[in-house]
């Protein structure tokens, strides 16, 4: 499977980078849970423009690369009762969780 993320530097997004630890017999459990609440929930709320999980080859880690089309969508997002409820299911599986938000200053692609 071929996967293609565009990153749009031509306006500004809210980005967030969000760094999961999690022990790596549970690692896929929390990549299904958060594929599953991005298609249930987040997909609906305004301003979501998409969405990407990165694993990490040890196990230990996820990486939440997500773009909301303003720091304020972003904010909605966090006070919605359903979109809160899987935050709360992904922390009870991640030892750590930091989620950070990021402009993105620059890009670059294969010739």
């Amino acid at each position: 499977m071929t996967v293609t993320v565009q990153v749009d530097t031509t306006r500004p997004v809210a980005t967030l980078i969000n760094v999961f630890t999690v022990s790596p017999d549970r690692q896929e459990e929390l990549v299904a849970l958060l594929a599953r609440a991005t298609e249930d929930t987040m997909k609906q709320q305004p301003g979501f423009l998409h969405a990407n999980f990165h694993v990490s080859h040890d196990g230990e880690r996820v990486i939440n690369y997500a773009q909301w089309e303003t720091e304020e969508h972003y904010h909605a997002m966090l006070a919605n009762p359903e979109a809160r409820f899987h935050m709360d299911q992904a922390a009870k599986i991640a030892t750590d969780v930091q989620p950070r938000l990021y402009q993105v200053k620059s890009t670059h692609t294969a010739a």
